[in-house]
């Protein structure tokens, strides 16, 4: 069996500080190639990125929190071992990367869904962590996480010819990271970060091309502030009833 890479590289060089992924078509399916430095990464499209099913389960995420709803059976709270923390650390890379590949791809409905999951699973983390610096290992990503997502969100709008939504997904994004930030009493360094202005970037960018001004989503934000609860419920039915 053919065992070097060459013939796979060749014409493919690595360029630093660029993700570089493509899809290809192997045995019946389709994988995502990551080019980095030393050679090339292989990841599954569906379920976890390298094709296993840790326990019989889809992803190790899914297989923790079976753990953790048997052990609260018990009447006993769930800690992650030292082993599983090392595990769960696995499976964040994994899903880190694919992530990159599908917005490099701009498949962003892929990437909403792998970010979706390390959320979630950061989630369960802080929940289940046997100490705080192991918690803080991981949080200290969730900004970023929410950053990406929101591009993905943003950019999958624009792509669906719904700019205004794009609009209300940057808002809504920005939300969560602020709220992020003050979760860890940062909220200072909230309209210093760069993630923030890059996002309030593509907004203002937003709304000078498409002509956008309130969208539906502010007007009804603002009604409810205002106390016009009439004007909130007809926007309301708006928000509702569009395609």
């Amino acid at each position: 069996m053919k065992q070097d890479i060459d013939f796979i590289l060749e014409g493919w060089e690595f360029k630093p500080g660029m993700v570089q992924a493509r899809l290809v078509q192997t045995r019946g399916r389709q994988v995502i190639q990551m080019r980095v430095d030393l050679g090339v990464l292989q990841l599954e499209t569906e379920g976890r990125p390298d094709g296993t099913q840790p326990h019989g389960q889809d992803t190790y995420f899914d297989y923790l929190r079976e753990q953790a709803r048997m052990t609260a059976k018990g009447k006993h709270s769930f800690a992650l071992s030292e082993e599983q923390c090392q595990e769960a650390d696995r499976e964040f890379v994994q899903f880190y990367h694919r992530r990159i590949c599908w917005l490099a791809l701009r498949n962003y409905g892929r990437a909403m869904q792998d970010a979706d999951h390390t959320i979630a699973f950061m989630d369960f983390v802080k929940g289940h962590s046997p100490s705080e610096d192991y918690t803080q290992a991981h949080e200290q990503y969730r900004g970023f996480v929410l950053f990406q997502r929101t591009q993905a969100a943003a950019a999958l709008q624009v792509e669906q010819s719904k700019p205004d939504r794009a609009v209300d997904e940057i808002r809504s994004g920005l939300e969560q990271i602020r709220t992020f930030f003050a979760a860890y009493d940062m909220e200072e360094q909230f309209d210093e970060d760069g993630m923030v202005h890059h996002l309030r970037n593509i907004e203002k960018s937003l709304r000078e091309q498409y002509d956008i001004g309130e969208t539906l989503r502010e007007q009804l934000d603002r009604a409810i502030a205002e106390e016009d609860y009439e004007r909130a419920a007809k926007l309301r039915d708006r928000l509702k009833s569009r395609p």
